[in-house]
Parts: structure tokens; C-alpha cells; sequence
């Protein structure tokens, strides 16, 4: 049978020990010291005590842990000499039976990642879903993270201990991640459809509009039906909006939701994540007959990512009455005007039709979105869920410095006027003055030199602009300094710079009250609140012209790298967030 966490917290410490024996490899003294801090309110709180045990015990420590675990299909799994846990897992994503090509594949990348780290190679290879990896996503990770700086590593390393761990627990106390799996399972069914060029490579891309964004706005939608939305329906941008109704007639409504389209190549969680969570907590709802003081209405946005159009948050800001009408003539890459698009896809793509979108913020009480961080703040801190303070300010900018193209060979160190140099020495500026304000972001994405030569002393250089931070105010001072520090660079270096600003966006701060819910369902979970900006803008950030608003992050895995494939979190941290979800909708009904 399961143990119960009622049993863990009552039991004498010895007996407590033998209960969470084998979760970390041949290292029982984590858990014991962690069970120093019982009672534990939840799993999710005795995972994080074993986790901060671990940090404070430090490097030396864990890398006694790291040597303690096997190699991957290595000499003990040969010898059957693998503890019952750690056979399991490697029989789990078939490294028991591998084929002599696969085998010995692995065991050179078994002595190269040894011979370059001094350690064995860590992977959870049941995977985030906990129902195993494939030996080819095993090798890839393999060969990715043999790459990796020593340091980061070693984090790494000790990051999928820790979602061993967390597998092992879950066994352990019978804790299945019922709802987090359910979501899981609805990203991976969507991530099915992608577009033409990419779905060949096993790469997901869906832009606005096109044929699989269109399959993915009817996946939506049908899962909305079968949850128990009470109206379903596909609006004159392409939102899918579904609503469940409230205990009354004429209450007021819960917004929430996020996008479904994606960058080229992107990941499966980048909005997605945001839709499924509230539809797992509609699901719930409407399993239990249960109705709440209010309804909720959950959209699964169009378009933010701004790829096939230059019209980004088109939907979302067609909610709060900002659609820009030129936008409808705009073609994207094989000359289809927006227009066209829409009336492709059955809509009307009218400008009165888009405009009746516009929601009325008396008959709402909030907009509320949870996402994946897209960053590596909680996956650094060994964080499932982070409440957010703001979504950053930001002010992009087109510029070229000019200079003088001279020969590579004659032209002097002290003569030269380097356009190039210029606005390398602008990036390091930039770099430093935004590190200043420790929340302020600042990046050059685009470098070009046009016409240039080996040979040649760059007379122009083309750049980008991005700059953010987690208010207007200091959005604006780190803008005013790098402008000044512009006017310095062209007078010592003897070029000028022209600079022309082609987006500005205002800072979107948490409403108190809703942030304040937030962090009272992640405290209800037992974990620490921790409170975090957005360096990345999302539909929050369009609905906080409207309404009050706030929003919950989730920790992504592999660095929280985002915009990627690597993109990903884990069922657990899903599961988490329906919780949180659940709890903030009762703390809502409550107040009602």
C-alpha cells in the first residue's frame, strides 16, 4: 500500500527514514535531514525541503551525490547490479534492451561526457510525463549536454536528480499527477498539427490562420465541448471562446487564457499551457455539477506571436478595442492580405465585425493567465510556480551608425572611423547599463554590416534595439542613458547614428488584489511564494488595458529555454498549476 503523508509526518524519525529510503541513490541522509522540517503541508513541500537540504550542503556534496548514480545503460546495468529504482527507470525507457548499435553509442558517450565532466551523465529518463523517454531523446540530450560549461552542468546534473526524486516520491505515496498528465496529453494532441516544411522535420510551427492553425482552433474547441463549456464558438479573429456558465444568470465572468500560435519552430508550451489549465479546472467543475458565484470565459488567443503579420497581440487586443485597421491590408510573405486570410478561413474580416469583440470590463472581474516562464529563474531555484509582478515595459529600435569605408590594409588604428566598432562598443553598453538596474533587460538581435568585405573597414553598420524593464519609468531612464552614451560613442569614434523607434510598450503591473490570490494558492500548495517580473510580453499585458489583471508562471525545463523545441515542463509542475488554478477560483467564489 501507499504511504499517506499523515503517516510521514506522525511517524518516529526512524520509521519516517525507512519510508523515503532509495529516493536519492546510495544518499539517504537528504531526506533524513529534510525530515527535520515535518509536518510537511504537501509532497510538493517535503520535494522542496529535500531540495534546499541538498543546495545547503554544497558543491562537494552533490557531486559525492552524482557519483553515487549510475551510468546510462552502463557496466552495472550489464552486471544487474542497479538498485530495484534506478532498474526500473533504465528498463522504463528501454535501455535494457538496446540494440548493439544503440549500446555502443551510449557507452562512448558515457566516456567522452566522463572524460570531460569527472562525472556520470544524470537524466531523468522517465521524462517530464514520467512515462519514459525514447532512447533517441536520451541520446539527443546526451550529446547536447556534453556541450554544456562544467557549471551548468553540474546544476543540470543535480536539477533531474531531483526529478528522479520526485518520480520515485510519487511512487512511493501513490501520488498521481491526474490533471497535469490530462494537460499534458492535450499540448502533445495539439502539437500534432504544424505547417508544411516543418511537421517533416518533427518541428512545430503554426502561424495565424494558416491550415494548422486553423486545425488547431478546431482541436480547441472540441476539447472546450467535452470539458462541459457551456458556449463554444470561433470569433471574427480566430479566438476560440468558451464559457462556462455561472451558478446565476447575469454574474459577472473570470477572463483567462492565452495563445495557441507559435514562433517557427517553437515550443509546445508557450501560451498553450495558459488555455488547458483552466479548461482541466472547467473539467473538474462540470464533473462535480458544480456551478460558482461567477462564469468563467477562457480564450485561446489567435495570434501573439506577430510571425505572418507585423500586427502582434492582433488578438487580444482585439478584446480591448485595439486593432489597427491597416492591418487587414497587410500581405505576409506570399502577398495575402490579412483580409484575404481571414475570409480563407470563414471569417469575416470585416472591420465592424472585429470591432463588436471589444469586451466590457463591468461584466467582467479579472483577466488572469498562467504561462510558462520562458526563462531560467524558477528552474535555478528549484521553483515550480512563480507569481508574476509586472510584465516589463519594453522600446524597440532600429538604428545604423555610418562611418568611413576605408582600406583594410593603409587606413591607420587612430585614423579609422569604424561603424562597426562603434556599435560593438554601444552592445557592451548597453550590456553593462542594463545589468545596473539587476531587472532591466537590454539586447542588440540584429547585426549587419551592407556590402561588407574582409578587406574593409566597415563605413555602416545596421542594428536593433531591444530594451526592457519592469516599469515605464525605468524602461525610459535605461533609453535616455543609451541615447546619451550613442552621442558619446559617434563623437569619440568620429561616425553618426540615426535611431528611429518602432514599438514602445507600457509596463503591465499586477492588480494587488489578484496578485495577492496568486500567492495565496501557491502558499496553499506548501511552497514559498516568490514573486518575479516578465521580461516577455503576453495577452495579459493587452487585457491590463481593460481590467485588473495578474499572472502565474510555471518552471520550464533544460534552462527554461522557450521559443525552442527544447521547450518543456513537467506534469507535476502542471498539476501544480491547476491547483493553484482551483484554489484561486475558490478564494474568488468565496468572496463572492
Amino acid at each position: 500500500m501507499p504511504y499517506t503523508l499523515e503517516q510521514l509526518n506522525s511517524a518516529p524519525l526512524q520509521q519516517a527514514a525507512q519510508m523515503l529510503d532509495g529516493l536519492y541513490e546510495h544518499s539517504p541522509w537528504i531526506a533524513e535531514q529534510a525530515l527535520a522540517q515535518r509536518p510537511f503541508a504537501s509532497l510538493a513541500a517535503l520535494k522542496l525541503a529535500m531540495v534546499r537540504v541538498l543546495e545547503a550542503a554544497g558543491r562537494e556534496a552533490q557531486l559525492k551525490l552524482i557519483r553515487a548514480h549510475p551510468e546510462l545503460a552502463g557496466k552495472a546495468m550489464v552486471a544487474k547490479t542497479l538498485t530495484a529504482e534506478s532498474t526500473h527507470e533504465q528498463n522504463t525507457a528501454g535501455l535494457t534492451q538496446c540494440t548493439p548499435a544503440e549500446f555502443a553509442k551510449i557507452q562512448q558517450l558515457n566516456a567522452d561526457y566522463n572524460a570531460k565532466f569527472g562525472w556520470p551523465f544524470i537524466l531523468a529518463v522517465r521524462g517530464p510525463r514520467g512515462t519514459g523517454l525514447s532512447k533517441g531523446q536520451i541520446i539527443a540530450a546526451f550529446e547536447r549536454r556534453l556541450h554544456a560549461h562544467p557549471d551548468v552542468e553540474l546544476a543540470e546534473c543535480v536539477r533531474n536528480i531531483h526529478r528522479i526524486v520526485e518520480i520515485r516520491l510519487n511512487d512511493k505515496f501513490g501520488a498521481e499527477p491526474t490533471l497535469g498528465n490530462l494537460v499534458w496529453d492535450w499540448q502533445e494532441q495539439l502539437a500534432q498539427h504544424s505547417e508544411p516544411g516543418y511537421a517533416e522535420r518533427g518541428e512545430l510551427t503554426v502561424t495565424y490562420l494558416t491550415e494548422a492553425h486553423r486545425a488547431c482552433a478546431a482541436s480547441i474547441a472540441q476539447t472546450m465541448r467535452e470539458v462541459g463549456c457551456d458556449e463554444v464558438h470561433i470569433d471574427a479573429v480566430g479566438n476560440v471562446v468558451g464559457r462556462y456558465h455561472a451558478a446565476t444568470p447575469g454574474a459577472r465572468y473570470l477572463l483567462t487564457g492565452s495563445h495557441y500560435d507559435t514562433v517557427r519552430n517553437g515550443g509546445k508550451y508557450d501560451g498553450r499551457l495558459g488555455i488547458y489549465v483552466p479548461l482541466a479546472c472547467v473539467r473538474e467543475l462540470h464533473q462535480a455539477g458544480q456551478r460558482l458565484p461567477f462564469g468563467i470565459e477562457i480564450v485561446a488567443f489567435a495570434e501573439e506571436e506577430g510571425q505572418r503579420y507585423r500586427a502582434t497581440f492582433l488578438a487580444s487586443g482585439a478584446l480591448v478595442g485595439d486593432f489597427h485597421p491597416e492591418w487587414l491590408d497587410q500581405t505576409d510573405a506570399d502577398g495575402v492580405t490579412m483580409r484575404q486570410a481571414m475570409q480563407a478561413a470563414g471569417l469575416p474580416g470585416t472591420l465592424e465585425a472585429i470591432a463588436a469583440l471589444k469586451r466590457d470590463p463591468a461584466r467582467y472581474l479579472g483577466f488572469v493567465e498562467v504561462h510558462i516562464e520562458q526563462g531560467p529563474v524558477l528552474n535555478e531555484l528549484n521553483l515550480p510556480l512563480g507569481v508574476v509582478t509586472s510584465i516589463n515595459g519594453s522600446v524597440r529600435l532600429v538604428g545604423e551608425a555610418v562611418g568611413t569605408a576605408s582600406h583594410a590594409g593603409t587606413t591607420p588604428m587612430d585614423r579609422r572611423a569604424d561603424a562597426a566598432c562603434a556599435v560593438a562598443e554601444l552592445m557592451l553598453f548597453v550590456e553593462q547599463r542594463a545589468r545596473r538596474d539587476g531587472d532591466s533587460v537590454g539586447t542588440v538581435g540584429q547585426l549587419s554590416v551592407p556590402n561588407g568585405s574582409v578587406n574593409v573597414v566597415p563605413g555602416r553598420c545596421a542594428f536593433t534595439l531591444d530594451l526592457r524593464a519592469p516599469s515605464n519609468a525605468q524602461r525610459d531612464a535605461l533609453l535616455a542613458d543609451v541615447r546619451t552614451e550613442i552621442d558619446a560613442i559617434a563623437t569619440r569614434r568620429g561616425v553618426r547614428f540615426t535611431l528611429e523607434e518602432t514599438m514602445r510598450a507600457s509596463a503591465a503591473p499586477s492588480d494587488p488584489a489578484w496578485q495577492a490570490r496568486w500567492e495565496r494558492a501557491v502558499q496553499a500548495l506548501g511552497l514559498p511564494i516568490f514573486r518575479l517580473p516578465s521580461g516577455a510580453g503576453h495577452d495579459a499585458m493587452k487585457l491590463h488595458d481593460l481590467m485588473p489583471q495578474a499572472m502565474l508562471f510555471v518552471r520550464g525545463e533544460n534552462g527554461g529555454i522557450s521559443h525552442n523545441p527544447l521547450e518543456s515542463t513537467t506534469s507535476d509542475d502542471m498539476e501544480l498549476a491547476v491547483r493553484a488554478f482551483q484554489h484561486l477560483l475558490q478564494q474568488v467564489a468565496a468572496e463572492a
